[in-house]
């Protein structure tokens, strides 16, 4: 694309008031393809600039009824700010030092390098291109590109918000599938809020996370004495989440034995208390999730087919990040709001090149790892843009993309072990990392490894 092509529409606007240099300026921004403007004075130039709204300013330091420089909050404008160049005929370092402590994106003396100014303006443009990115985000964000904390413009999140309305005008239970850090949590959030139950209670049972010893008095509750250490009465989930939403996160992982009665606790709709002799009636809707597929879970015998089958009357499928790599802009724009305001960083958003390496990133860990990655670089960032320097390392070299070696022939053990073994090599033997670029626990990084015979590495 030629210079023209490459800023068509582009308006730059020229603050001088020698009329020869001004006409200079115009012939030779034309001549690069871009259109112009001008204002003859500091007076004029403030009502030139609201008027016209150009892309980038020119702007002399030394005009005959004021200074250039006391004008560069009017020809900045409001965040995200208008890129303006400094020229003077007298350059200083103070002076330059002055106009670039005061927002100017360069300062340059006459007799004008055109070369030098050429390659000035073609970064100002590209800087007022990413914020013309920026604002498209933002307005996307503010106009709905998202379902309460869920967000995303893709085919596949567009498909998912309405599976959620769905489910949101109903009482069915659901059975809410996909990776670990794709948001399964928050898709049952979504659904509990935009629910006839949302002034209720949502109770949150995460499976994997409580002992197995103390699950059964977690979910149905116990009278004081029932056991060692019941020294007074406690309500179970299904007690707490009477008349809202109880959320069982990684039901794969409930103890085997455990489940009939879970079964039967929902089927029946009353609970007995661990000691207890008397049964509460309760109403609840059920919503579950697994990062495991379920149809695998039963035929592993980890999941008893008749719960899988009551909890599945409908399914939500979450798709994995990698598979929708165009909500990540939304995301992390998304995000670097968030983290803003947590962090009182003022962060403008991520430079292209930072953000196509993100898009080129396979996130194993979904969304949930994009979340961390960008909160760290907000912190590490603190204003102005995530440049590529505050993404991890693993993220710049591309190191996450693990499993380049996996060829056809493997069986499933062997690719599992090359997997982890090189999602180890990539994190520098640190298990909690391993763990997290692939979406499981720790516990599970250190059975795997003592399967391979490897339980005393690193």
């Amino acid at each position: 694309m030629d210079a023209k092509g490459a800023h068509e529409r582009r308006l730059v606007m020229v603050v001088e008031d020698d009329p020869a240099m001004r006409e200079v300026l115009r012939i030779r921004l034309g001549q690069w393809g871009f259109n112009t403007c001008s204002a003859a004075s500091a007076a004029e130039a403030p009502p030139v600039c609201e008027g016209q709204n150009p892309d980038v300013v020119i702007c002399d330091v030394a005009l005959t009824d004021g200074s250039g420089l006391d004008l560069l909050p009017d020809l900045r404008g409001t965040p995200p700010h208008r890129p303006v160049v400094m020229i003077t005929a007298h350059g200083t370092i103070d002076t330059a030092v002055e106009a670039l402590k005061r927002g100017a994106v360069d300062f340059l003396t006459k007799p004008l390098d055109h070369r030098k100014l050429k390659a000035v303006l073609d970064e100002a443009m590209a800087e007022a291109d990413q914020r013309g990115s920026l604002r498209q985000l933002e307005a996307k964000l503010a106009g709905g590109h998202g379902l309460g904390p869920l967000v995303g413009g893709s085919p596949a999140m567009r498909e998912l918000f309405r599976t959620i309305e769905i489910l949101a005008g109903s009482d069915a239970s659901a059975l809410i599938t996909g990776e670990s850090g794709t948001g399964k949590e928050l898709v049952a959030r979504a659904i509990h809020d935009m629910s006839g139950r949302a002034s209720r209670a949502y109770v949150v049972v995460n499976a994997a996370a409580i002992p197995e010893g103390l699950m059964e008095s977690e979910l149905f509750g116990h009278e004081k004495g029932a056991f060692t250490g019941a020294v007074s009465a406690h309500e179970g989930c299904f007690e707490l989440a009477d008349r809202g939403t109880l959320f069982l996160d990684e039901i794969a992982e409930m103890p085997l034995a455990l489940q009939p009665k879970f079964l039967r606790t929902l089927e029946n709709g009353k609970v007995r208390r661990l000691g207890g002799n008397h049964e509460v009636t309760f109403d609840v809707r059920v919503l579950a999730a697994t990062n495991r597929a379920p149809e695998d879970a039963v035929r592993d015998g980890i999941l008893r087919a008749d719960l899988y089958y009551r909890l599945n009357v409908f399914t939500v499928v979450l798709p994995p990040l990698r598979e929708r790599e165009e909500d990540i802009p939304l995301l992390s724009q998304h995000f670097i709001v968030q983290f803003n305001r947590k962090h009182g960083a003022s962060v403008e958003g991520v430079r292209q090149d930072t953000l196509r390496l993100l898009m080129a990133y396979p996130w194993p860990g979904n969304v949930r790892e994009l979340r961390n990655v960008l909160e760290r670089a907000v912190i590490l960032a603190k204003d102005g843009w995530v440049e590529t320097v505050h993404l991890p390392p693993y993220v710049r070299s591309g190191a996450g993309q693990v499993g380049q070696r996996l060829t056809a022939g493997l069986t499933m053990a062997e690719a599992e072990k090359l997997l982890l073994l090189d999602t180890l090599r990539a994190s520098g033997n640190n298990k909690a990392e391993a763990a997290r670029r692939l979406g499981v626990d720790v516990k599970t990084i250190r059975n795997k490894l003592k399967t391979y015979g490897m339980d005393g590495a690193g």
